[in-house]
């Protein structure tokens, strides 16, 4: 049986959550989490933020882009942390490549 396909995340990767996975607010318990079939992470705060920039459109480049620009943070630290996040997460599977649209 085949594994999950996993990405390798870069600088110009567009990542996604995958249509299985949602990023909802849980109100009982007051957090972020992520749903997919018979899983739930609760990714921590920073986790949350750089997620719902994860839009399949922007690249991880723009994301530490905005968010260098939004802490006053060194964008280099901020990218290598930002992929090491994002690779983990798509290792686990909470996370895909956007694909370009063909019409």
């Amino acid at each position: 049986m085949a594994g999950p396909r996993h990405i390798s995340v870069s600088e110009a990767s567009r990542p996604v959550l995958p249509r299985h996975a949602k990023l909802k607010y849980d109100e009982t318990r007051r957090v972020w989490v992520i749903l997919a079939p018979e899983r739930v992470l609760a990714p921590d705060e920073i986790a949350v933020e750089v997620l719902q920039l994860c839009d399949g459109i922007r690249h991880v480049g723009d994301v530490a882009d905005q968010l260098a620009a939004k802490y006053a943070a060194p964008r280099d630290a901020i990218l290598t942390d930002v992929i090491a996040m994002l690779q983990d997460l798509a290792d686990k599977g909470f996370l895909t490549e956007a694909r370009e649209k063909t019409s």
